[in-house]
């Protein structure tokens, strides 16, 4: 098994108890960036971290988009007690925004190239869902962030 093959792997085994716990029925991209952001040691936590953007911060942004998702439908946040208690026997599966990005990060290297930070840059190069929404209500400028990434690659 590769160098990258034992990160994605301990990656997605992060991501899915990041599901497990949210009471997520899929492992989305969220997840995964959660993930990759807690992988102390990586090229591609330390990009985040430069951009201010740790565990705890990337959680409460997502939190902030949920919460300003829930009110775009007319919801208030605290109308309804929404958090899910996590079931320890539950297996995630990868849901629609987590293989788009792996299919992204696929299709544009030989499998042999990839590294860390190519599974960080196919998370951010979504133009639409929760994580792009997440990062521009956090006030993360997307584009110097991307740019960082692709310097690292």
């Amino acid at each position: 098994m590769s160098a990258f093959d034992r990160y994605l792997h301990t990656v997605l085994l992060a991501a899915q108890a990041e599901a497990r716990d949210d009471g997520s029925a899929a492992i989305e991209a969220r997840h995964a960036l959660l993930a990759v952001a807690a992988q102390d040691g990586t090229e591609p936590q330390r990009v985040l971290a430069a951009a201010g953007l740790g565990p705890a911060e990337l959680k409460a942004a997502l939190d902030r988009e949920f919460a300003h998702s829930l009110g775009a439908a007319g919801v208030a946040p605290g109308a309804f007690d929404l958090h899910a208690t996590p079931d320890p026997d539950h297996r995630p599966r990868p849901g629609a925004s987590l293989r788009l990005a792996l299919d992204r990060m696929a299709g544009s290297h030989r499998k042999k190239d990839l590294t860390p930070l190519h599974l960080l840059h196919a998370l951010l190069a979504a133009e639409v869902g929760t994580v792009p929404r997440a990062l521009d209500l956090a006030g993360v400028d997307r584009a110097a962030l991307a740019a960082r990434v692709r310097e690292g690659l």
